[in-house]
């Protein structure tokens, strides 16, 4: 062997021990963003070491989802359920997945001594037509509706894993469905990929899979804005959280609002409860009880609560009363506290706000989250505060031009942290509320006087879009539409005093 050979094999030999012969990956978080997924919003984290494996892992959390949809949409008129729907008297045998759901359904009915049925759809459909018309359904309405929402509308039979149509009544299968599609779709993409971990948040139901903990922010009624730092932060693992409250949607009859969460029993909206959060061991279980806490007396939710191993729960009743078990406690994280500034007479009135409703334009089927920044500059043209910045990959920032011509530096400097994980209760495609309480970013009220809100958006494959208002931000309150785009469905601002 000559010398050239020798020291070859000893380089190799070194480099090995040393570990450069095959060095690690390092486990990075990937980020991906659909709208209209569920009739909601989806937002996947994954934890792995290549982009590669993070987008598989979507595609099959995707498949997954459209896969269950298919089988238990009450929408959609080919679904599984909407032709069994359309049987009478007749066995039908059902996938397995459908008949887990009408088991599920079956055993949460009574856990729940019937705040939970999908027949409650009657009840919908006669709380939309008073919205429409103006007119509340009367006592002797809901009370025959309540009686008929308590008869059986099926017959299982498990031997065969058939299902027997028995009713006539409407029948939806919303209530915690969704939370079953969510936990299938995260448990398959895990073990498919490989993947490290997943964060999976569809419409603020959020699952945790893998072996890294996420810490999660609470929103409540208080918050109703998309940017708020939650007051509650929690830090999960290998666990599902579920939020469920009457602030996100309603019904709106004669200028009154009553929530869309309705209780089978009496068939009027609910009303004790603003909103519930439960961490549970899976999506399903969590779902179930978010809702059914929000229809539920406390101390009735308490109970449940209580043969139900490994949750964790706070209720929040209409008078803001909190109500919580020793498991929440143990999960809740310090909220960092925001910077406490008092203005003086030439500075922000700190009773008024800004608010942004921005509603992003629908396309047929889910359709990638486009790349949105939302932020306040001066009358000089500076930025005093980002309040939204949505993308999934740096290396398409630039795509927002001229929030990236005037603010990367910044950016680069002090990096944003990574995009926090909410749980809320759900909210509709494509609907977002973006809030400026006055701050600049570094926690100080501005001057009063006036202020410029950009938004702009730009969709991969799609357009660019830029929409300018100025606003007057003093004593008087003021509210502007702006004109709508091929990226904006519609959007206003709002200066007015903070709710």
């Amino acid at each position: 062997m000559n010398l050239t050979r020798i020291w070859l094999s000893s380089f190799l030999i070194s480099t090995a021990l040393l570990g450069f012969s095959n060095p690690v990956k390092p486990i990075k978080s990937f980020q991906s963003h659909y709208e209209n997924v569920l009739g909601t919003s989806f937002d996947l984290k994954v934890f792995t070491t290549s982009e590669i494996k993070a987008d598989i892992a979507t595609d099959i959390a995707l498949n997954e989802i459209d896969r269950l949809s298919a089988i238990s949409s009450s929408y959609d008129p080919n679904s599984e359920l909407s032709l069994w729907l359309k049987t009478q008297q007749t066995p039908i045998k059902l996938s397995k997945d459908l008949y887990t759901l009408f088991e599920l359904f079956d055993s949460w009915k009574q856990k729940t001594k019937g705040a939970l049925n999908p027949s409650i759809a009657l009840a919908i459909e006669s709380w939309k037509d008073a919205q429409k018309s103006g007119m509340l359904p009367s006592a002797n309405e809901l009370s025959a509706m309540a009686f008929e929402m308590q008869q059986a509308q099926w017959v299982l039979d498990p031997v065969n894993q058939t299902a027997t149509h028995i009713g006539s009544l409407p029948l939806v299968f919303n209530t915690f469905v969704k939370s079953y599609i969510i936990d299938k779709a995260a448990t398959k993409a895990l073990q498919e990929t490989g993947v490290q971990g997943l964060v999976l948040n569809i419409g603020g139901d959020v699952v945790v899979k893998g072996s890294q903990p996420e810490l999660i922010g609470v929103a409540t009624s208080k918050q109703i804005a998309d940017n708020e730092v939650p007051a509650i932060q929690i830090s999960i693992e290998n666990k599902a959280i579920a939020t469920s409250g009457n602030y996100k949607r309603g019904f709106l009859v004669n200028n009154k609002w009553y929530s869309h969460i309705l209780d089978p029993r009496t068939a009027a909206p609910a009303q004790q409860i603003q909103n519930a959060t439960v961490v549970a061991n899976d999506a399903t279980t969590a779902g179930a009880l978010a809702t059914a806490f929000n229809i539920l007396s406390l101390d009735e939710s308490i109970t449940l609560a209580s043969a139900i191993p490994g949750m964790a729960f706070m209720i929040t009743d209409v008078k803001g009363e909190v109500r919580y078990n020793s498991a929440w406690k143990a999960l809740v994280k310090p909220a960092e506290l925001a910077k406490v500034t008092t203005p003086n007479q030439k500075t922000w009135n700190e009773n008024y706000e800004v608010l942004i409703n921005l509603e992003l334009a629908k396309f047929e089927g889910r359709s990638h989250r486009p790349f949105v920044a939302i932020w306040v500059e001066n009358d000089k043209q500076e930025t005093q505060r980002t309040l939204a910045l949505w993308f999934n990959k740096p290396r398409w920032l630039p795509d927002l031009k001229e929030w990236f011509r005037k603010n990367n530096a910044r950016y680069r400097e002090t990096p944003g942290a990574d995009i926090t994980t909410i749980s809320s209760a759900t909210r509709p495609a494509g609907n977002y509320v973006i809030k400026w309480d006055g701050k600049n970013d570094a926690g100080q009220f501005v001057s009063q006087g006036t202020y410029t809100i950009i938004i702009e958006v730009a969709r991969e494959h799609g357009t660019y879009q830029i929409i300018k208002q100025a606003v007057e931000c003093k004593k008087k309150e003021a509210k502007f539409a702006l004109e709508a785009n091929t990226e904006v469905a519609s959007a206003s601002v709002e200066y007015k005093k903070a709710s």
